[in-house]
């Protein structure tokens, strides 16, 4: 086998797609493979990434990377937020120009999201809100924060240890496959992708979704003016879908989205949420609650209506098995 660097291997595997025998295969003839798919445990990731079908997120590994962070090594907030601990719970230095606090609608909307985003097409799927994205190996704490977002292929926690920290590309293999950021004063530049990029600064926001990542959609929603904008992935670029009254059906996740005028948790007002195929809206848990409280009640109905007809026809009901 010709020598080749590591770095040169993992992008030629990668492109190529190649299978988990036949790239074994390879790498065990070669000693330096070997040991470097051993050390960074890539060969699995590959695996991973190639079968996306969505193909957002083609991991670039320019340089070789040793003891990569996980989730558990890096901070879990907002490091310019003043007073927030880092994962390990050691308090960060700040600047004085800290973040503003998050306000309430932050908080709504992305609970409205998460409740009804149920899709019946897709058997793994994380969803996370305000929750740090890092996306970069060779500047593990670059990250950004999410209002919203969703990630196929990945499975959500099922204990409390399985929590997440944060979101790390690196160890999750997957990149989002719709970003949701709810306009703000301070954030609507970065947002919209109007800001410029910033010399020895980490990139923006729109250059990480678009370029870095290609997450294949990108919702904004502006609460002041209900306006809800979508931005697809293609030809390298995000490009505007035109998004009327009717909303946007995702194919793949077989759910629709779109703005809904109602009450949720008690305020009043007009929130992106989920519908089915049939237009009906996914119902949150508070509503399915209810649904199953009126349906056991018009079972019950039905069957005190049976047993009064049985008592008018002379028969005990209480004798019937």
């Amino acid at each position: 086998m010709a020598s080749r660097s590591p770095a040169r291997f993992f992008e030629q595997a990668t492109v190529l797609g190649y299978a988990a025998p036949s790239c074994f295969s390879m790498i065990s003839s070669d000693r330096t493979y070997r040991d470097f798919f051993a050390a960074y445990s890539v060969l699995s990731y590959t695996q991973n990434i190639v079968q996306k079908s969505w193909g957002a997120f083609m991991f670039q590994l320019r340089s070789p990377v040793v003891n990569l962070p996980t989730m558990y090594d890096l901070p879990s907030e907002d490091p310019e937020e003043m007073g927030l601990p880092s994962a390990k719970g050691v308090s960060l230095e700040v600047s004085s120009s800290a973040c503003p606090a998050r306000d309430e609608f932050h908080g709504f909307q992305p609970q409205l999201l998460t409740e009804t985003c149920l899709p019946p097409a897709v058997a793994d799927y994380f969803v996370a809100a305000d929750l740090n994205l890092y996306y970069d190996v060779d500047h593990t704490l670059w990250h950004k924060r999410p209002d919203w977002f969703l990630v196929l292929g990945v499975p959500a926690s099922r204990s409390q240890e399985e929590l997440r920290w944060s979101y790390v590309l690196w160890q999750e293999g997957a990149a989002p496959f719709l970003i949701v950021e709810l306009l703000s004063p301070g954030t609507e530049e970065e947002d919209l992708g109007q800001t410029l990029q910033v010399v020895g600064k980490p990139p923006t926001k729109w250059h990480v979704y678009e370029q870095m990542l290609q997450v294949p959609y990108y919702a904004i929603y502006d609460r002041t003016t209900n306006h809800f904008r979508l931005f697809q992935h293609q030809e390298n670029r995000y490009q505007e879908v035109v998004v009327n009254e009717d909303g946007f059906w995702f194919e793949m996740l077989d759910l629709g989205l779109r703005v809904w005028e109602g009450v949720y948790q008690g305020v009043s007002g007009r929130w992106l949420r989920w519908f089915d195929r049939q237009g009906n809206w996914i119902p949150t848990q508070v509503e399915r609650t209810e649904q199953e409280v009126q349906r056991a009640e018009a079972a019950q109905e039905r069957a005190d209506r049976l047993a009064n007809k049985l008592r008018e026809l002379g028969i005990d009901p209480e004798t019937l098995e």
